[in-house]
């Protein structure tokens, strides 16, 4: 798992460490030194710790005037033992949307397993987002199905075409628009 860096190409655009309205502000990281780990196995430093011990994650890219963020995961998403969408929520989903971020798309090609508990903070969630959404793309399939199993889809839009999407070819907004157009397809008139 070390050897597994968040997606880098991106970062003459955003980088999190830099953006005063970000989490993550000043964080400084090591290209050398490995100190975070997924239960024993370490992971490359340039991956943010948000309080999980079990999933991290790296803020690829925010457009403030457009209102979203694209963030990618990392782990074990183990709500049931270690509380993480507690986490998630109060440590930076809230922050961004104090910057006024309503539409969220997670990346979760890395993450391997999901353990559901309460839906409270999704509903919480949920309902802040108001007119924006909360997208999960190119997650497992069976991580998609323990959500569907856990009734998160109806928080979350996930599985289908968002699941089968090459978006490391497209630039931050394209693939934010490609995304969007998928919700808006599904959404009832």
């Amino acid at each position: 798992m070390h050897t597994i860096e968040p997606f880098y190409n991106w970062r003459h655009l955003y980088i999190a460490s830099e953006d005063e309205q970000s989490p993550f502000h000043e964080r400084i990281y090591s290209e050398f030194e490995f100190t975070n780990q997924i239960y024993n196995y370490l992971i490359h430093p340039q991956w943010d710790y948000f309080g999980s011990d079990t999933l991290y994650l790296k803020i690829l890219f925010v457009e403030y005037d457009e209102r979203f963020c694209i963030i990618e995961l990392i782990g074990e998403w183990n709500d049931l033992l270690y509380n993480d969408i507690m986490f998630l929520k109060r440590n930076v989903i809230e922050y961004l949307e104090s910057a006024g971020i309503n539409k969220f798309i997670f990346i979760g090609e890395n993450v391997l397993v999901f353990h559901p508990d309460d839906d409270s903070y999704y509903e919480e969630w949920f309902d802040e987002v108001e007119d924006g959404w909360i997208a999960f793309v190119n997650f497992r399939e069976h991580v998609i199905h323990d959500f569907i199993q856990a009734r998160l889809d109806y928080y979350i839009v996930l599985g289908g075409q968002l699941n089968s999407i090459p978006w490391r070819r497209f630039s931050p907004v394209q693939f934010f628009n490609f995304v969007s157009t998928h919700i808006r397809k599904q959404l009832p008139l």
